[in-house]
C-alpha cells in the first residue's frame, strides 16, 4: 500500500524462500526431473508466503498489544492532569496560550472539525443521530457529541482500561443510554454495514498499520450520505522529485514510533488517494499544524509539575518512555515533517 512503499521509500522485502524461488535458474524443460523441480519450487514459494503471513500476523498482534498496554498505563495520568479529552487542542495560529486555555482548546478542536466537515447542527432532520468514535480514548468526544446532538454514540478502543473508564464517566454524567464503549479493533469493527451517520476518528489513524483497511472500515460502517472525519498525525507530502522522506526524517519518525507504538506514517495526500480509490465524495483536507503548536510545549510543562512527575513515575515504563520523546514531536512540527491533518469525506448516497 502507498503508506508503506511511497512513504518509506524502501523496496518490498521478500522472505528468503521467495528470493530463492524468484532468482534460481529454471529446470530444463526436456529434463525428466523438470516436473519434480517445478513442484519443489512451488512448495518453497507457498511455504515462504505462509511464513510472511505469519510474521505479519504476529507483528500486528504485537502492535495491538503494545497500543493497549500504553493506554492502559497512561490514560489515568492523562485524565488526572488534562481531563477526559485525549487529543490536541485547537488554537489561533501564532497566539500564545496559557494553561487555562487548553481545556477550551480541546473542545474547540471538536467544534472546528465538525465545522470543517459541515456537519449539520441546527436541522433536527439532518444532525447526526448515530455516531461511532473510532479510537475513543476514555470517551471525551463521544460524550460531547451525545450532549451536542442527542445522538447515540458508540466508542471503540483497544484498551480495556479506557473502555471501562469511558462507561463509568458516561454513567456519572447520566449518559449511559447515549454513550457506550467497548474493546474492539478499528480494522475489524463489530458493527453492521451502514449503521452510522457520523463516523469520527480523533487522533487514532496514526496507530493503524493498514491505512486503506482503516478508511475502508470507516466507510463500511457509514450510512449512505454519512460524513467521515479523520483527524490524525501525518508526515509531510512528498515533493514530486522525491521517492521517500529523507534519512534523518525517517530516523526521527522511527524514534517516535518506537515510543508510541505507531506503524508506518503516511501523508495527507495518501489519505486522499485512499478515499478516492474507495469512491468517497466531497474529499477535503487541511493542515492544522500551526493551530496545534502550543499543545506539546504545554504537555511537557504539565509533566514537569510535581503532580505530573509523581504521576509519571508511578505509571509505568511505557508512559515514561512516551513522555521522554515528547520533545521529538515538537522537533517534527518545527521541521515541517509532522503535519496535524484533518481529512473529511462523505459516503455516496444510495443509488
Amino acid at each position: 500500500m502507498a503508506h508503506v512503499a511511497a512513504t518509506t521509500g524502501t523496496r518490498p522485502l521478500h522472505p528468503p524462500g521467495l528470493r530463492y524461488y524468484a532468482s534460481r535458474g529454471g529446470c530444463a524443460s526436456a529434463s525428466p526431473r523438470a516436473g519434480i523441480c517445478t513442484r519443489r519450487r512451488r512448495r518453497e514459494a507457498t511455504l515462504a508466503v505462509r511464513a510472511m503471513a505469519q510474521m505479519s500476523t504476529a507483528a500486528a498482534a504485537g502492535l495491538k498489544e503494545g497500543i493497549a498496554g500504553l493506554y492502559d498505563e497512561s490514560s489515568g495520568v492523562w485524565e488526572s492532569i488534562w481531563g477526559d479529552h485525549m487529543h490536541h487542542g485547537f488554537y489561533d495560529a501564532g497566539v500564545a496560550a496559557s494553561m487555562s486555555d487548553h481545556r477550551r482548546a480541546q473542545i474547540r478542536m471538536i467544534e472546528e472539525a465538525l465545522a470543517f466537515a459541515a456537519v449539520p447542527a441546527d436541522d433536527p432532520e439532518k444532525k447526526p443521530k448515530s455516531v461511532v468514535d473510532v479510537g475513543c480514548g476514555i470517551g471525551g468526544s463521544s460524550r460531547y457529541l451525545a450532549n451536542k446532538y442527542g445522538a447515540q454514540c458508540y466508542g471503540i478502543t483497544l484498551s480495556p482500561v479506557q473502555a471501562e473508564r469511558g462507561n463509568a464517566l458516561a454513567a456519572e454524567q447520566g449518559l449511559s443510554d447515549k454513550a457506550s464503549f467497548q474493546v474492539a479493533d478499528a480494522l475489524e469493527q463489530p458493527f453492521p454495514d451502514g449503521q452510522f451517520d457520523l463516523v469520527w476518528s480523533m487522533e487514532s489513524g496514526e496507530h493503524m498499520p493498514d491505512k486503506r483497511k482503516f478508511v475502508s472500515e470507516l466507510a463500511r460502517v457509514a450510512a449512505p450520505g454519512a460524513r467521515i472525519i479523520i483527524v490524525t498525525w501525518c508526515h509531510r507530502n512528498l515533493e514530486p522529485s522525491e521517492n521517500s522522506l529523507k534519512p534523518d526524517e525517517l530516523n526521527l519518525l522511527k524514534r517516535i514510533c518506537d515510543a508510541y507504538y505507531l506503524p508506518d506514517w503516511c501523508s495527507p495526500s495518501d489519505y486522499v488517494k485512499i478515499a478516492k480509490l474507495l469512491s468517497l465524495e466531497d474529499i477535503r483536507t487541511a493542515d492544522w499544524s500551526e493551530n496545534v503548536a502550543p499543545f506539546w510545549p504545554a504537555v511537557i510543562k504539565s509533566a514537569l509539575t510535581w503532580k505530573g512527575l509523581t504521576s509519571l513515575l508511578t505509571s509505568g515504563w511505557k508512559t515514561i518512555r512516551g513522555a521522554l520523546v515528547m520533545p521529538l514531536m515538537i522537533e517534527g512540527y518545527n521541521k515541517g515533517l509532522i503535519k496535524f491533518s484533518i481529512i473529511t469525506c462523505r459516503k455516496p448516497e444510495a443509488a
